[in-house]
This record gives structure tokens, sequence and C-alpha cells, in this order.
């Protein structure tokens, strides 16, 4: 990984905390220490060496002298609230921090692996106030979303056995124009849950899998689930010999709910699940490598924004206060009416017969919103304090 990483997650949210603080911070770490304050951030030492503090842009260079790598912040020591992060400064290395300040009390804040957190002194900064800066995320603060989020799966599992269970019944009944009929309701039941970034573990390739990858393809004895039915579906398959993966599939789906009061979900996953849902639909549905012949990507993706609401909303009174969400509200609302607008006379357009217009205002829309949700998970992250 480059080592031009901010924030906890790397390349994928760096300079997510800077979009959310504005022009109050633009924070970033890596090569080149050319120039700069040189701040110590070891244990005994931490925020040592800041001896010029003022307004404005500056690169301070963050040395760990430690023997342990360290996270180190720069806060408002009377809240907590950070304004930059450093993950894994490693122990005898330095990284660079870019901030823009204003007026205010500063500190930084180092907490060594295995070790207890140090506030470094505090230092005073003059002229106009400066921006936002984020507060801090605990579990505590995460676990009523979590509850919210786990009813919405456990109700919506109940939807998708009772979808499920008539997709096979048509199977088994040798009616395949109802078994295609009955396909996408249940497949969109499934997409509706938001199963992105390890929800269901192993049973998510099992479900919802896709050949790619497979020695044998779609041929394979490890494709199953929706689209090993899909593919079959459109492709010509018997009933007979759909039987077999449309009965696999039902009973993935009952494995699935009597697992999931056991799953484990790590409330810091809330936010990445946010971000990680588009990125999903980005990557698969609007490119078309999920598609076994459907033709049913935009439903797909309508389905994911619909996973997307059902795990931001509950997330909501812990993200309000840190961050606007007013362009993120915005973002899906704009999404889902392109992606509505698709829908016509009970038929999803296919992708091949998008204009090019609709798919680049789609493609568009779907990529700008996930930019706008990537600081989600920044802001949602659960961070060390003790």
């Amino acid at each position: 990984m480059d080592d031009d990483r901010a924030l906890p997650w790397g390349r994928l949210l760096g300079g997510c905390l800077c979009a959310v603080l504005g022009v109050s911070l633009a924070a970033c770490s890596g090569g080149g220490h050319r120039g700069g304050t040189a701040v110590q951030a070891d244990r005994a030492h931490c925020g040592r060496g800041w001896d010029d503090p003022h307004a404005g842009t500056q690169t301070l260079l963050v040395h760990n002298a430690d023997s342990a790598a360290a996270e180190v912040d720069l806060i408002d020591p009377s809240s907590g609230a950070i304004y930059a992060e450093l993950e894994g400064v490693g122990p005898g290395t330095t990284r660079t921090m870019r901030v823009t300040l204003g007026g205010g009390t500063y500190a930084f804040w180092c907490f060594p692996e295995g070790g207890h957190p140090v506030t470094g002194p505090k230092v005073k900064v003059s002229g106009p106030a400066g921006g936002p800066a984020v507060r801090p995320v605990t579990q505590n603060d995460l676990f009523p979303a979590l509850r919210s989020y786990r009813a919405y799966v456990t109700k919506g599992l109940g939807v998708l056995r009772e979808r499920v269970d008539a997709l096979r019944d048509a199977v088994r009944s040798g009616d395949l124009d109802a078994a295609r009929a009955k396909w996408l309701p249940a497949h969109l039941a499934y997409e509706r849950l938001g199963a992105a970034y390890g929800t269901f573990g192993d049973y998510a390739d099992k479900i919802d899998g896709r050949p790619a990858g497979l020695p044998d393809g779609v041929d394979d004895p490890g494709f199953t689930g929706f689209r090993r039915v899909e593919h079959g579906l459109w492709h010509g398959e018997s009933a007979a010999s759909l039987r077999k993966p449309a009965d696999r599939l039902a009973d993935d789906v009952r494995a699935l709910i009597a697992d999931f009061p056991r799953e484990q979900i790590d409330p810091s996953d809330l936010g990445l699940r946010a971000h990680e849902i588009l990125e999903n639909t980005v990557q698969f549905e609007l490119t078309g490598k999920g598609d076994q012949g459907s033709g049913t990507a935009l439903a797909t993706a309508a389905a994911n924004l619909e996973g997307t609401r059902a795990v931001l909303d509950p997330m909501r009174p812990v993200l309000k206060p840190r961050m606007d969400l007013s362009g993120i509200d915005g973002g899906l609302d704009r999404t889902s009416k392109l992606l509505e607008a698709q829908h016509r006379h009970g038929r999803w357009t296919p992708l091949d017969e998008l204009s090019t217009t609709d798919r680049e205002r789609i493609n568009g829309a779907v990529g700008d919103l996930v930019e706008r949700l990537a600081p989600v998970a920044t802001v949602a992250a659960v961070r060390r304090t003790s």
C-alpha cells in the first residue's frame, strides 16, 4: 500500500476527513519530507517541537521515535474533536501532516500500539476561528444504529425466504416463464439488505456469487445462488437441470437466516458499508459484470440504493452533528430518479439499450454519490480513546 494515507483506509478514503471539515484541514502524509516543522509523536514527548504555531497552511513532520507504531491526531484538547489524523506511524519513521489552521487551541494526541494515549501540550494559534473538527465516535454511539440495521435485515430475510421459495416452486413445477418472473423480486429482496463489506460472510458468495474467477466459469460446481439460476433461466436451461440450483439457493437462504442472529457486525463496518454497497454497484452492476442474462442490472442498482439508505438512516443521529448530509441526500434522490426513469411498463432497461446520455448520467450520479459517501466511513469509524 502507498504511504499517502492520512486516514485509516488508505487510498480508498484518503482525504475524506478533509472533505468533511472543508478548508480547515488539508492533511496528508507520505514521502518527500522537504521543509516543515518537526513534531515528536512518541509517548514521552508527544507534540514537542511545534514551536512556531500559526494560522494558515503549514506542513508538520510527525516523527515517532518510539519502539511501537502509533496513531497520531491533531485535536481540540477541550473536546477531543479531530482536525487531522495519521494512522500507523511506524517506529523511527516520519510522516507529513499538511494542515490549514484557524485561530484556536490545539494539541497532539499520540496512541502507541499496546500503550496508553498521551495528550501533548496545548498550543494556541491566533487568528480568525478555524473550521469544525470531528468528534470521535464510540461504539456506544453506534449501537442504536446497529440494532436498527439488524432489525431491518432480520425483517428483510423473511421476505427473501418467501420470494426464494416462490422461485424454487416455479422451477420445480416446470413453469420457467413463472420462474423468470419470480427471479427478479427474489433477487431484489436480497440486494435491498445492503449485503456488502462482509455482512453475510461466506453466505454472500453462496447466495449471490459471480462465476468470475471460478476454474470452469458458469459450468463450475462452485457457481451457485441467484446468478446461477439467472444464467440457466436466460440461457435455455431445462427446468429439470435448474431444480438442484434452485433448491440449493433456498437451502442457503434458510441457512443464512438460521446463522444471522450469531453473526457479529463490527459497529465501524456500518459506515464502510454505506460506501461499499454503491462502490460494488459501480464495479459490477453498471459495468454489466454481474448480469447473467436477465438484463436487470439497473433494478439491482436501485435496490442497492435502498440498501444504502437502510444503512445510512439509522446512523443519522451520529452523523448529523459531525458532517453535512445535504449533498449525500441530494445525490441519493437524484440517483434514484435517474434509475427509476429506466423502469417503464414493468420492464427495466438493459444496460445495452441505454442511450449514451442516460448511461453517462447514471454513471456520473452513482460515481458522485460514492465519493460523497466515502467520508461517512471516516467520520463513523470507532476510534480508540483510552
